[in-house]
């Protein structure tokens, strides 16, 4: 195996100082007092760091933030000496291959160990000299050297292990080390970075003398590292090693400290010499031997049948090794399997060597202690546990939960927390961002699609968002408060800012972002003020302070004036203040107010707006308060204007509310203000969001809310308000529709409990604020709400019905009711319990429910009658308490057992689930020798496999046989608190717990090195966990309620590899058939799945049996009785040493090694893996069949349908051939979004590719079009015969509609079938070299293969796989091999024809170990029987087909290869980099080992070359090359096809369209070209007939939202293009100059509509404020603003000619804005005499719009050919087109529609026009007669129309498509 490296040069170690050449501080900077002088002891130069602040005073490698070192060695040296009684720092940041950097500090200033998501503090513990007073003071100090370094410190070589820190601390995977800060008080020598263990106490020197051989990892020191060692003295007599992580034993805990033994511990497993140790006996103390005694005695069963006796000693057995040749007998193989993690006391044995047994119970139940230096060890006699002796094995690879992450956070419903006046519009109202207690989540406003900011360790008080929505700022609340600063648009932490302000509750954003603002208390209760200036930080600055102040006044809000940066204004109980920042000082101001000087002030917002006649800070600032009084202050004069007062609503006779007034009397409290330049919200305590004139004079718009409003904000554009209420809701306002829309509901107090409907995916919750609610498990919104009157009948668990959509609920009170969902009714009550109910649950089948209540009570109910009546009703069976609530009853999937806590908290009780008669009773109490009570039993959970969990007060999971109450398993601190909920897989697969905060997903089995992942995010307690039903995801309550996709996709048994290969075909017969067939047999603990095992299991001896009582032999007669004693049966079968053909009968599913070799891969796939695939046709049954769904990979290659928000309208009929109204003349683009979508044949020229669902066949020589219409959706690969003749397309299908695959005939265009058989989409298309068979693949919704004959298009053969797949190929030197890959695995599949079927033989091989996990992205056969294959790692691997063998592997690109051609010896690869490659691989063959193994040695030395390499515009994802790969075409993601031309190194557009939507599409006045414009700021202009695009004008991070053509050009003989766009602007370009002539900055908000005036004089630019602006289109001046429409978007502009007199006003010409809001104005114009008249103001009526106002049409107008005549269409009471005469003021007619228009645009000719809608549907209508057609060809909502000025062509646009149209007419 060839592999490469390039790391290389770190090897062995890296000298930093030397690297950085510290001493010329070139590449390092220093700070403060920092000098070099000559050690005496050391006899060499060193660094010494001094000074009395560290942060003042120290060394920074590299010198700034922005470079890296790069070191990724992981180990990391320090040679330093502490200055004495001082304290010292040492930063270290390291980047994680996650992407994180994390810093790692450590210090003996820490006095105890603490953790962030980004930062570790480790508490340092300096050592004193050997023999002083320090260090015999330090050996029984409980805390150590815990302060400032001892007087006789010592040199000291510090080692810290990178990757344990990042992998145990914060479950990150260590990449390098990004910088150093060394901080005073240190003298330091080196710092060393390495992958080796060095031993300090040992030198190269020495090392070569002694001619010693160490352990693999391990190395001498080198040189530059070495003390100087006097002879006859030894280096740890001299100086002090610390290696974290050490065996340390002083508080605090993981500190790094000296270790027990000064020489640096070896490697675990590490390989070395094998010796044999004296055997010696062991005293033991008096005091001791009674110890022991008496825990045996406690603890000691009671003598029973089989049970050995305990041996009791007075000292400990002699232990000696044994000769490694022996390990492998089965005596000793036999003590234990598979290693575990430290804190678990499952035992098994990981191969490294010998383990013997003591009794003990846990690792702290062995102590040390000291008699004449002697060590004694007290081991507990409980339970067995190994004592690892010597290994000549070397390390194994440390195997850990897969895939890592297992969860991720998909959702949250909650707002809130620690308060509810957080939250705020981001991107210009497209996003709000809000806090979830310790979150903070951002939302998009349309999709509801959530983000996350995830570090905060408290609950969030505060947060701010600077105006261009890129900086966040957030604080929690707590004693230790910090604010953090985000990266908005990256969700990452830039930095945090610890304060010394406790409960911060504002925080403030300045207009510019670069200062910020904060209000909390100091240490005396006092108000803190502090001022930050965050300018730096999105660089990756720090936030410095500017000022800060203490005042005793209240402050409840503060905001920084947005017109100054160093102005704030304040206000509070009794106080608004004035703010100002000079200098470092903070002062401020009060306002004079009056007889208001008592009133309590609760927030305050500014004047908006700017006008040139005013200065900046003369503006009104308008404060509330609680009495509803609201003040308006001048902020100049520091003076009241007015004030104005909210009162509640008068009551009429008619009891109906009147406007709103200030007058006198009792006032409404006013919670929140915020202004903008149009109007004033409010948000009160009566629930009201009011809007206002800024003069108060009425209220013209208000929305009544469920609870008081405690925050209300209005966006940027003032078109949406924000509102909170304190009842937990957050929803918005749309101003111009007059719509609400609630965001997010939520509780406001804990949630108890929940229950998931799988079915109706739908969540119902509890919680302590008195209400259950049901949930929409997709979207996350409330469905229903039950609210609880009284207290004492709060809700406190929840059950769903597994079928039914029904519930039941208990309470406080005792009550048990059922409701019925869909009637939001009462179905069966019952109070039966006089205590609060701490469970309720439903059998699986649906059969019963049962309830129990604190006071012990258990009651059973038949849920086959409307009353849910009463079985049986049991009496203090049932733990008393509600610590066990709400999930105290369990119940195992088939429905016959129930278990629970009781009667005692000590006991489980297990019950016949149908009539609750007791079976079986267990006592899991266990004394601790740590503590002084019993071990008390919380919760019990069923495994699918029967076995009962039971979770204890000692933080341990006990595994019990509920048939027997056998101990299976125990498992040990499971949290660092109690466990309070714990689940079990569908699949038996995996194990959830959570405790206290955290959610911990375990393998159920326990076989891992590492056998969970944690994970973070709730603030307070969770209370119940669990899988849902399908186990795609975890839901954890407590808080708040967290949705967690689950990315472990169901499989086989975690014992048995899962074949990545299934198969649909006929039940076999004879032997196999029948052992398939058996039924699941229990083994040691472990299910087989009736598949023969891959080894022979090893016997075991008898474990011990728990007595049962007489009652449960004879029959269950009385309840039973058994107890758990020491002796634990184990579930580890130790590894495999016997190959005895006596047990190879017996079925048991055994697990293959876990370090299985390359080459044991494929002897288990010639072996067990051998699958063979019978005729489709004969299929009856799948076998081993899984309904699971993989997740998608996380590959570009793997197609993924573009986001539709549209569906094609099923109605729509398509006019009959020949009758068309309208011929598809051109479609522009190629659909990047596609993969091998795109093939060019170069011996016959045929060039096929595809746009949306259209096929697109092109001549390259002419240009013109053909095109296939068949698909109706978007098409993700296509393929092409070898003789050119057929054509395959596919697309994909719904959840419940398959993909469609249509086949061609090229000759004629026909459609010659239609075949379908994926569900989903069709990931890739293959043809057979002689076109006999072809092949499609499924994506990751339904992974598999299907093989096709091209004769019949017959199914012939399918293979379904649990892994997604992402590329098939033929052979092309044989018609019957074939190969598909997927995840970290090749599948080789010969074909075996069968009469006319044929059947599939697979074999899967997995990738070389080398490279480890990875998706196979692609691969390509070469003639030779060589195959290429690609990796998303950017590797390409080479493989041998006769032997199914990877012989080569290289490093091929940076990024993911996706695409890969190969001809000869050449070969070409693509990756989502953008780069093309060409490389020659003709060493290849040199390199292909032989017949007998053995490779060419002439090709030892050879390797590819890398030929050639272009840069192209996107992501690769189609490739089509002539037989020499001298050139061919190449398709990218930015929808670019490019010719390539390899011997002239020259790439070609050939075709180009848009990637993004495009926004604009308009046809030139000469129809000589065409213009569009883009979301992505590009405007492009084309040549007509041909299509060619002739120039391109881009503008980064904007969106050109309109486009319009200008007059033509006397100068340049050309037209100008105008582009309106979203940052206001308006630039001109000249066509024939390719060049900008004129940018204007015509409006405040985005550019919605654009339009010259008909004669071009003027241009006419509408604005998103609803203002429409004229300006010069020569010099950029606003000549006139018209503010009719202000407040609703402008959606149109059009201008026509007129006579002069028409209509009675003067002007040549005419023109209409159309806006939201179905406005739509007429205006008259002569624009040369400065003349514009109002013609006509058309209002459209409309029904109140739905809740989701986002979904309403469009307002759309344009001028008829008609004269005179408007057309209209929007949002109406009917969908329909309006067409209203000017002349006569009058509606003419209407044209009904059969769906809503989102674009509209007439032609010249005849009375035609043409719509399109949401549903895909182009409508070519005659309005005279209503005569019309349907188009559906585009592949999502037509939402622009254009036809030409003449009415011959029509340009029509869906999301990013152009299809152009000529008109034949109707």
């Amino acid at each position: 195996m060839l592999t490469m490296s390039s790391r290389a040069w770190q090897h062995p170690y890296v000298n930093v100082f030397k690297h950085v050449k510290l001493e010329e501080w070139k590449k390092a900077n220093k700070e403060g007092d920092v000098t070099t002088y000559m050690d005496k002891m050391l006899k060499c130069s060193v660094f010494r760091i001094r000074g009395s602040i560290p942060a003042s005073n120290f060394i920074l490698l590299p010198k700034t933030s922005s470079q890296s070192l790069g070191l990724t060695g992981r180990y990391f040296y320090l040679l330093f000496r502490p200055t004495p009684n001082k304290h010292f720092v040492v930063h270290l940041d390291v980047a994680a291959e996650e992407g994180q950097v994390i810093r790692v500090s450590f210090s003996n200033l820490f006095k105890e160990f603490k953790s962030t998501a980004t930062w570790l503090q480790f508490p340092l513990l300096c050592g004193a000299a050997s023999g002083s007073v320090y260090e015999s003071t330090a050996k029984t100090a409980k805390d150590g050297l815990v302060g400032p370094t001892p007087a006789s410190v010592r040199w000291t070589c510090l080692v810290m292990d990178l990757r344990y820190v990042l992998s145990i601390y914060l479950n990150r995977t260590h990449s390098h080390l990004k910088s150093i800060r060394l901080c005073a008080n240190m003298v330091t020598k080196n710092v060393i970075t390495s992958d080796l263990l060095l031993d300090p106490g040992l030198s190269f020197s020495e090392f070569r003398q002694a001619g010693m051989v160490l352990s693999e990892g391990t190395a001498p020191m080198p040189r530059e590292m070495c003390f100087p060692v006097p002879k006859g003295s030894s280096w740890h007599d001299l100086y002090d090693y610390i290696r974290f992580p050490s065996d340390g034993t002083k508080m605090p805990f993981d500190s790094i400290q000296k270790g027990l033994n000064n020489p640096p511990p070896k490697e675990l497993g590490a390989s070395e010499g094998l010796y044999r140790e004296e055997s010696r006996c062991v005293s033991i103390s008096k005091n001791v031997q009674d110890r022991v005694s008496l825990i045996q005695q406690i603890t000691t069963p009671k003598p029973r049948a089989r049970q050995h006796a305990l041996l009791l000693t007075s000292s400990l057995p002699e232990l000696t090794s044994m000769p490694f040749k022996n390990s492998n007998s089965p005596r000793l193989a036999g003590l234990g399997s598979q290693g575990q993690e430290e804190d678990n006391s499952v035992t098994r044995d990981d191969g490294d060597g010998v383990h013997v047994f003591a009794h003990c119970n846990s690792e702290d139940d062995v102590t040390a202690g000291s008699t004449d230096n002697e060590e004694v060890a007290v081991v507990n006699a409980a339970v067995p546990q190994p004592l690892h002796l010597a290994s000549t094995k070397p390390a194994k690879q440390r195997y850990k939960l897969h895939p890592d992450p297992i969860l991720k956070l998909n959702k949250i419903i909650g707002f809130g927390g620690a308060t509810m006046r957080c939250a705020a519009w981001a991107h210009d109202g497209e996003e709000v961002v809000y806090p979830c207690h310790a979150i903070i989540v951002s939302m998009k406003v349309l999709s509801g699609h959530q983000r996350f900011f995830i570090g905060h360790t408290d609950k969030v008080s505060a947060l701010a968002l600077n105006t261009k929505s890129s900086l966040l700022a957030s604080a929690q609340t707590g004693t230790h408060c910090v604010v953090r600063l985000w990266s908005y648009s990256k969700g990452q932490c830039l930095t945090m800012i610890k304060t010394h302000t406790h409960s911060l509750h504002s925080l403030s954003f300045s207009y510019s972002g670069g200062v910020l603002c904060g209000v909390g208390k100091d240490t005396h209760n006092r108000t803190m003020v502090v001022v930050w200036n965050t300018q730096h930080v999105p660089k990756g600055g720090v936030a410095s302070v500017i000022a800060k102040a203490h005042t005793d006044v209240d402050i409840q809000t503060m905001k920084i004036a947005f017109f100054d940066d160093t102005r704030m204004v304040s206000c509070g109980m009794g106080n608004v203040r004035l703010w100002r920042v000079r200098g470092s000082s903070l002062r401020s101001c009060p306002v004079n107010l009056g007889e208001y000087h008592s009133l309590e002030f609760t927030d305050l917002d500014f004047e908006q707006g700017h006008t040139p006649d005013r200065p900046p800070d003369d503006r009104a600032l308008f404060a509330s308060s609680r009495s509803g009084h609201i003040l308006d202050i001048d902020y100049v004069s520091v003076a009241i204007k007015n004030v104005r007062r909210l009162l509640p609503a008068q009551q009429s006779h008619a009891h109906r509310r009147e406007k709103q007034t200030f007058n006198t009397g009792p006032g409404i409290a006013v919670n929140s203000i915020s202004v903008c330049g149009a109007f004033c919200a409010t948000g009160s305590e009566d629930g009201f969001l009011r809007l206002w004139p800024l003069d108060f004079s009425s209220v013209f718009l208000e929305a009544e809310h469920e609870g008081p409003l405690s925050l209300v904000h209005v966006s940027s554009d003032g078109l949406s308000v924000l509102a909170a209420t304190s009842t937990g809701n957050l929803g918005y306002l749309d101003v111009s529709s007059r719509g609400y829309r609630t965001l997010m509901r939520s509780h406001t107090a804990t949630v108890l409990g929940f229950s998931v409907d799988g079915v109706q995916r739908q969540i119902t919750t509890a919680s302590k604020d008195c209400t259950v609610r049901v949930w929409a498990m997709d979207s996350a919104q409330q469905l229903y709400d039950f609210v609880s009157e009284e207290d004492n009948d709060a809700p406190c668990s929840v059950a769903f019905h597994p079928s039914l959509p029904v519930f039941a609920c208990g309470s406080n009170s005792g009550a048990v009711r059922v409701f019925d969902i869909p009637t939001s009714s009462l179905q069966a009550q019952h109070r039966q319990h006089r205590g609060p109910v701490v469970g309720v649950l439903f059998s699986p089948d649906g059969n019963h429910l049962y309830s129990a209540c604190s006071l012990g009570h258990l009651a059973l109910y038949s849920t086959k009658q409307p009353d849910y009546h009463i079985l049986r009703v049991l009496g203090n069976v049932v733990a008393r308490g509600m610590d066990r609530g709400p999930g105290a009853l369990a119940v195992s999937s088939d429905s016959r057992h129930l278990a629970f806590v009781g009667p005692t908290e000590y006991t489980v009780t297990i019950m016949d689930a149908h009539s609750l008669d007791e079976l079986l009773r267990i006592d899991v109490s266990v004394l601790d020798v740590e503590s002084t009570t019993l071990d008390s039993a919380l919760r019990v959970c069923f495994s699918p496999s029967a076995q009962l969990l039971v979770t204890t007060s000692a933080n341990k999971i006990l595994w019990i046989n509920s048939s027997t109450g056998r101990l299976l398993r125990e498992v040990s601190k499971v949290h660092k608190h109690q466990c309070s909920s714990l689940a079990v897989s569908k699949d038996g697969r995996y194990l959830l717990t959570a405790g206290h905060t955290t959610v911990k997903v375990w393998d159920y089995n326990m076989k891992l090195d590492i056998n969970s992942q944690v994970f973070i995010g709730h603030s307070e307690p969770i209370t119940q966990v669990i899988f849902t039903p399908d186990q795609m995801g975890v839901v954890s309550v407590g808080d708040a309620v967290f949705f967690w996709d689950f990315l472990a996709h169901p499989q086989e048994m975690s014992g048995c590899r899962p074949c990545k290969g299934r198969m649909d075909s006929l039940p076999e017969t004879g032997p196999r058939q029948s052992k398939c067939q058996q039924s699941k047999t229990e083994f040691n603990g472990i299910l087989s799945n009736g598949e023969p095992r891959l080894a022979v299991p090893r016997p075991f001896s008898s474990p011990p049996v728990l007595d049962v009582s007489a009652a449960w032999k004879a029959g269950h007669g009385d309840s039973s009785f058994a107890s758990l004693s020491s002796d634990i049966e184990e579930l580890q079968p130790g590894p495999i040493h016997s190959h005895d053909p006596a047990h190879s009968s017996d079925p048991t599913c055994y697990p293959a090694p876990r370090h299985a070799s390359f080459l044991r891969i494929i002897e288990r796939t010639e072996g067990v893996n051998s699958i063979s695939f019978q005729l489709a046709n004969q299929v009856t049954a799948q076998e081993n069949g899984d309904d699971s769904k993989p997740i998608r990979p996380d590959c570009y290659k793997h197609f993924k349908p573009c986001y539709r928000t549209s569906t094609l309208d099923q109605s729509a009929v398509a006019p009959p051939p020949g009758q068309e109204g309208l011929t598809l003349k051109a479609v522009v683009g190629y659909n990047g979004n596609g993969r091998s979508n795109m093939a060019w044949n170069p011996d016959t020229g045929l060039f096929v590719y595809s746009c949306g669902c259209v096929v697109v066949v092109e001549n390259l020589q002419t240009g013109s079009q053909r095109h296939w219409l068949g698909h109706t959706e978007e098409i993700s690969t296509l393929a092409v015969t070898h003789d050119a003749q057929m054509v395959a397309s596919a697309s994909g299908g719904g959840a419940s509609s398959k993909s469609l695959i249509c086949i061609w005939n090229v000759q004629d265009g026909s459609h010659r079938n239609s075949i379908s058989y994926h569900k989903g989409s069709v990931q890739s298309l293959a043809f057979s070299r002689d076109d006999l068979y072809f092949l499609s693949v499924g994506d990751c919704q339904e992974p598999g293969v299907a093989l096709w004959s091209t004769c019949s298009f017959e199914l012939l053969c399918t293979v379904n796989a649990h892994l997604p797949l992402h590329e098939a190929a033929f052979s092309p030197s044989s018609t019957s091999q074939l190969a598909y890959a997927g995840n970290n695995a090749v599948f080789f599949c010969c074909i075996h024809t069968r009469g006319r079927g044929a059947e599939l033989q697979v074999k899967e091989v997995e990738l070389p170990s080398e490279i480890g996990e990875a998706e196979v992205t692609c691969l390509c056969y070469t003639l030779n029987s060589i195959l290429f294959t690609g990796t998303n790692g950017g590797r390409v691997c080479v493989w041998d087909c006769n032997t199914h063998r990877c012989f080569m592997t290289w490093e091929a690109d940076d990024g993911e290869i996706g695409v890969m051609f190969c001809h000869g010896n050449r070969l070409v690869t693509g990756s989502n980099t953008k780069k093309l490659r060409l490389w020659s691989v003709a060493a290849v063959q040199n390199l292909r080992p032989s017949n007998s193994g053995t490779t060419n040695q002439q090709g030892r030395n050879t390797q590819v070359l890398l030929e050639q390499e272009m840069i192209l515009d996107g992501t690769v994802v189609s490739v089509a090359f002539d037989d020499v790969l001298d050139m061919g075409i190449v398709g990218t993601t930015a929808g670019t096809l490019w010719y390539i031309n390899w011997p002239d190194n020259t790439s070609i557009r050939l075709i180009s369209g848009h990637k993004s939507k495009v926004n604009g599409v308009v046809c030139s006045p000469d129809e000589q070209h065409f213009v569009t414009c883009g979301q992505d700021g590009s405007v492009r202009v084309w040549a007509l007939p041909n299509n060619e695009l002739l120039v391109q004008f881009q503008v980064l991070n904007q969106s050109c939202e309109c486009v319009c053509w200008g007059p033509m050009c006397v100068v340049d003989g050309g037209r100008a293009v105008a582009g309106g766009y979203s940052d206001g602007f308006v630039r001109i370009f000249s066509v024939a100059q390719a060049q900008m002539k004129l940018r204007l900055q015509p409006q405040r908000s985005a550019v919605c509509a654009l339009q010259y005036s008909e004669h071009g004089q003027v241009l006419l630019s509408g604005g998103r404020d609803g203002c429409v602006v004229v300006s010069c289109p020569i010099t950029g001046v606003t000549l006139r603003i018209f503010n009719d429409h202000k407040g609703a978007p402008i959606t149109t502009i059009q201008c026509t000619d007129k006579q002069y007199k028409e209509f009675g006003l003067e002007g040549n010409e005419l023109w209409l804005a159309v806006s939201v809001d179905r406005r739509v104005s007429i205006w008259a114009a002569d624009w040369t005499k400065d003349k514009c008249e109002l013609l006509d103001w058309l209002t459209f009526p409309a029904p109140s719009p739905p809740e989701d106002a986002a979904s309403l049409p469009p307002s759309v107008a344009a001028f008829s050919p008609e004269r005179g005549v408007v057309v209209y269409t929007g949002y109406a009471a009917q969908k329909e087109l309006t067409f209203y005469c000017l002349k006569k003021k009058q509606v003419l007619r209407t044209v009904s529609l059969t769906d809503w228009a989102l674009s509209l645009s007439p032609c010249v000719k005849g009375k035609l026009l043409v719509t399109g809608s949401n549903q895909r549907v182009l409508k070519l209508i005659d309005t005279s007669s209503g005569r019309f057609q349907d188009f559906m060809w585009h592949s999502d909502s037509v939402h622009l129309c254009s036809f030409s000025p003449s009415g011959t062509r029509l340009f029509t646009a869906a999301h990013s498509e152009v299809f152009l149209w000529t008109l034949v007419g109707l």
